[in-house]
């Protein structure tokens, strides 16, 4: 099971929280082109204005030349050695059977996320024993 990589484990990050499932589960769910499986980084122009610098207190001001540069930011987590977020069970149309997850967050964001994202309707159950759902994208 090891040498699968369809039984790697991926973090999807969302608005409000993330979701950790095996690949394959996650190609299930959203389909295997889905484009939240292939992260796209953000990018954020940065400008800075001109202005002047004192280096050494008492020496004269040098000015610095306005200029502008791109920061790209790929996706992250928090990582540690610790599981994050709660276990939660999920099953969809043709899943035969619960699947596991961690998620993140709250739980409605959760809701949210899949609506906006599952081909597939899907409920879920939090660890308490609360069922949620069902969700499906365009409901």
């Amino acid at each position: 099971m090891a040498d699968d990589p369809k039984a790697r484990n991926l973090t999807v990050n969302y608005a409000g929280g993330s979701l950790t499932m095996a690949i394959g589960t996650l190609e299930s769910l959203f389909g295997v082109d889905a484009e939240i499986l292939t992260p796209v980084p953000e990018t954020e122009t940065v400008t800075v204005k001109s202005h002047s610098r004192t280096r050494v207190i008492g020496q004269p001001a040098s000015n610095v030349t306005g200029y502008s540069y791109e920061n790209i930011q790929w996706p992250t987590s928090q990582a540690n050695n610790a599981a994050a977020g709660e276990a939660v069970l999920f099953s969809w149309e043709g899943s035969n059977g619960d699947w596991t997850g961690r998620v993140t967050g709250a739980l409605s964001a959760l809701g949210v996320f899949l609506v906006a994202n599952s081909i597939k309707t899907v409920v879920f159950r939090s660890e308490r024993g609360t069922k949620y759902g069902p969700f499906k994208k365009g409901t």
